[in-house]
């Protein structure tokens, strides 16, 4: 009999857009990506409460599985073992000062209980594996990387937006720690003569219009579907993501398969990136705002980092990364037989 796999594929308001993302992509690729294994998901219930720390348990439990998947940090207390975890990153600790008092607390009960009891713990990037040690003592040998993918849609071509002027774009949500004050300065500070408005996803709460100058302006483009966001992705001059750190950052990966250049604070941007974008310094609005003019001049420089973009985001597809999670479950079951 194939072994079972119980996956929480519970999708709640504590997972951000790219967490909710890779739940799903999962959940509709594993199969396909791991015949020899037999899958039972877990949708029911939120986090903190009864649902997820009674209910939730139980009902893996009763499912008989070899193995439990665990798709972020947000857990039951107590769970049967053997699981695995997934912990994108830890931007909560990194800069605890934009979030609750609750959360770090939170982090260093229940999180570090969690990942301390897995049998494996998986990351998106490598640089999170010196975070988990630091933060939550978790050895970096139970620690497995696996990259996550790019929408299909985003691999398809796209018929680029066109605006009233050209555009750099920010994709993403408006926390602190994306540090969008750099990426405004900076793109304030893009000389006359060579104009370029600022396209942002999300609400307007930032005040665009006071941003506004003579020869541009930011646009607040609300929520994108993924098929509209494509076309801002491929007709844009650049991506700029200024984040001072990122779990992974899908919108740069997005971004490559689209065709459109990524600028990104080189502590936001993927290792398995590393390469395809231009960076800079974390909060340095002169070498981001250099960056960003490059692009605008050196059509050359664009059309280099659009193709190595593209190859670079080829690589990285929901069905590599549902490979490569059913390879963990395979070595975690190896190890529980012996």
């Amino acid at each position: 009999m194939s072994a079972r796999i119980a996956l929480d594929a519970r999708i709640t308001r504590q997972l951000s857009a790219g967490m909710q993302a890779y739940v799903r992509e999962l959940v509709a690729r594993l199969p396909s990506a791991a015949p020899d294994l037999d899958f039972v998901t877990f949708t029911e219930g939120g986090n903190f409460g009864w649902a997820e720390h009674v209910r939730l348990p139980l009902a893996i439990r009763a499912s008989r599985p070899a193995l439990t998947h665990y798709l972020s940090q947000y857990t039951p207390v107590l769970m049967p073992r053997p699981y695995v975890v997934t912990i994108h990153d830890l931007i909560h600790l990194l800069f605890p000062q934009n979030f609750k008092a609750k959360v770090g607390p939170y982090y260093q009960t229940v999180v570090r209980r969690v990942a301390g009891r897995a049998a494996l713990v998986i990351t998106d990037d490598a640089r999170t594996v010196a975070d988990l040690r630091r933060f939550l003592g978790i050895a970096p040998e139970r620690i497995r990387v696996v990259p996550l993918g790019v929408q299909d849609v985003f691999l398809q071509p796209a018929v680029p937006y066109r605006g009233e002027r050209r555009y750099f774009l920010y994709s993403g949500n408006h926390r602190e720690h994306k540090d969008l004050a750099t990426l405004l300065a900076a793109w304030r500070a893009l000389p006359e003569g060579n104009a370029a408005d600022l396209f942002m996803t999300g609400a307007d709460d930032i005040g665009a219009d006071r941003f506004t100058l003579a020869d541009r302006r930011v646009v607040m483009l609300g929520d994108v579907p993924a098929r509209e966001l494509a076309g801002y992705y491929a007709g844009a001059v650049a991506l700029v993501h200024p984040a001072l750190r990122e779990g992974f950052g899908l919108p740069m990966l997005e971004a490559m398969a689209a065709g459109c250049p990524v600028i990104a604070c080189a502590d936001a941007l993927p290792s398995v990136l590393e390469g395809a974008a231009l960076t800079f310094p974390a909060r340095d609005v002169n070498e981001a705002s250099r960056a960003m003019q490059c692009v605008l001049d050196d059509q050359g420089l664009r059309r280099k980092l659009v193709n190595e973009g593209r190859a670079r985001a080829a690589e990285f597809t929901w069905d590599r990364c549902a490979r490569e999670t059913a390879n963990v479950y395979r070595e975690v079951l190896e190890e529980s037989s012996r």
